[in-house]
């Protein structure tokens, strides 16, 4: 039954339903929310979560992944829903070995002893998509092997069409669907759990990181054996150790916690703060100690990307809190996609404002994990406040950097992350202070337009009725939109001096400056026509 489309999207539809009303019955009930109806409340969501749980177990697939992925989604779910969903640990019944043989043999095209000397029969990891097994090639070299589970693709497929009327009917029949752009919520959940399937995408990354850290002496990431790489198993490099927050093992082989805890600081600081892709599920069970000191990377199979616009965005609201300028920040939430069209702006910017006034008065100067908690907490209560839906790569970026942040605190109390931080900030702004860097680059931004005005005016007039492309970026967009108001007036104060100076010269008959005052006309006039036409197909488009 487990196989069984019917059987699946029933269980998975009924309990949406099931939710739904309970959810509403719930509200006809409880007219008064006082503190005893908001302690029923949360005792009906973590009854929710809990048989959300019991489900995901059961059927594995789909659910286990969403319920990770809501588990995440501060932006939409409440507090004790995701406390109870941190519980669902990605652990499903091992696979029979007989299932893992069959797929390694059809995906190697050759039986196993063609390539193996040994191999476990047992699994040393069971998880929802993939089975992890220890053996030997015929050199001699110890692997981990990767293996996708039994129909694991065709569940996830069924689950997949579960979700579309899981999902249309949470926006038909709750007013969910104003707080959450729920399409795009749906086509995010799937690309982030295709990727998943894919083996060779996880191959990529892990290459990748490889490749990246190479020289760094305090990391090694394990190699992979691509030829035995597929589409449904990974060969990897078997690499032994403890949990990095094994404090037991790290005293047993005298090695330093603080240098530790360093050395995992900057390798992912350097990640949040660069270009490029981030290992986004940082957990103790995918960093490894070895008995020289040496952490272990492993399991790429969640990784988010930071883009070059990314840091822009960032270094730009780092620029907007430090000058007070809590309108350009609401202005570049948008520009990121964070605020849904129907935010109430004005008063998402006073809750912002309010809570950067609370962190001045020097709390953020202690970085212990009572203030990180709050700090967490106001967040969230400002992300459910407003329609507010983050992205899912910013989602795994404040997941991995949450996750980092515990891990260094159990590992070595003591660390000064601000302080550890300080340099790496410095060199990320460009600058000897991270203040003067900024106040320069608003400095730079404000005179940039200037310089490079004539320069457009002049590629305007040489460009004539030739179509121009444009950045289609919001900031762009408001750009061009001023541009076009200053070609605009300009070119009509001109024909009014022209026109001026064409009355003028024929008033005194002075022949040739009539002539030239009615070609100025005619200039002016076409560049204001032609500046009026396309300013309005700009806006037009833009609707």
């Amino acid at each position: 039954m487990k196989y069984n489309i019917i059987y699946r999207t029933t269980i998975i539809v009924w309990m949406t339903v099931k939710f739904i009303y309970q959810i509403y019955s719930f509200h006809i009930r409880n007219r008064i929310w006082d503190e005893r109806t908001k302690q029923k409340w949360n005792n009906l969501l973590i009854k929710m979560a809990k048989e959300y749980r019991r489900n995901a177990i059961k059927l594995g697939g789909v659910l286990i992944k969403v319920g990770q992925f809501l588990g995440t989604r501060a932006d939409i779910m409440p507090d004790v829903f995701i406390k109870e969903l941190t519980g669902l640990v990605d652990r499903v019944p091992a696979m029979h070995f007989d299932y893992a043989k069959a797929i390694l043999e059809k995906e190697w095209n050759a039986n196993l002893d063609h390539h193996l000397k040994e191999i476990s029969k047992s699994s040393i990891a069971s998880a929802s998509i993939g089975e992890v097994y220890r053996a030997t090639l015929k050199d001699g070299s110890d692997v981990a092997i990767k293996v996708q589970r039994y129909r694991v693709q065709d569940i996830f497929h069924m689950d997949f069409k579960a979700l579309k009327i899981v999902f249309w009917i949470i926006s038909t029949f709750t007013s969910f669907g104003k707080k959450a752009d729920l399409s795009e919520l749906y086509q995010e959940l799937i690309y982030v759990m295709a990727k998943e399937l894919d083996f060779e995408q996880e191959l990529h990354y892990g290459t990748y990181f490889k490749e990246r850290y190479h020289n760094k002496s305090s990391i090694y990431i394990p190699g992979y054996y691509k030829k035995l790489c597929t589409k449904k198993v990974l060969v990897m490099e078997w690499v032994d150790g403890a949990k990095i927050t094994d404090l037991h093992f790290l005293n047993r082989h005298q090695i330093s916690p603080k240098r530790t805890a360093k050395s995992l600081f900057y390798f992912y600081i350097d990640q949040f703060l660069s270009n490029g892709y981030f290992h986004a599920d940082p957990h103790a069970g995918n960093i490894l100690m070895q008995q020289d000191g040496t952490i272990v990377i492993i399991d790429f199979g969640m990784v988010g990307e930071i883009r070059k616009q990314d840091t822009h965005y960032f270094k730009r609201l780092i620029q907007s809190l430090i000058t007070d300028d809590y309108d350009n920040v609401i202005e570049i939430l948008e520009e990121m996609n964070f605020i849904l069209p129907n935010a109430n702006k004005r008063k998402l910017r006073k809750i912002l404002e309010h809570t950067v006034e609370m962190y001045e008065d020097g709390s953020m100067k202690r970085m212990d994990t009572q203030v990180i908690d709050q700090l967490m907490k106001d967040v969230r209560h400002i992300i459910k406040d407003q329609p507010i839906q983050l992205p899912a790569d910013y989602l795994y970026l404040g997941r991995a950097i949450s996750i980092i942040f515990g891990i260094l605190v159990n590992l070595y109390p003591e660390a000064d992350l601000k302080k550890w931080a300080k340099p790496k900030i410095k060199e990320w702004v460009g600058g000897r202070s991270i203040t003067e860097s900024v106040y320069k680059q608003i400095a730079k931004e404000t005179v940039q337009p200037a310089f490079s005005f004539p320069k457009a005016m002049l590629n305007w007039l040489e460009s004539g009725e030739k179509d121009r492309q444009w950045d289609r970026e919001k900031q762009q967009a408001k750009l061009k939109h001023h541009y076009y108001l200053l070609v605009e007036i300009t070119s009509f104060i001109m024909l009014l001096i022209s026109m001026g100076f064409a009355i003028y010269a024929n008033h005194f008959a002075l022949a040739i400056l009539e002539t030239i005052s009615i070609s100025a006309i005619g200039i002016f006039f076409l560049i204001l026509f032609a500046s009026l036409v396309k300013h309005y197909y700009m806006i037009q488009s833009r609707r």
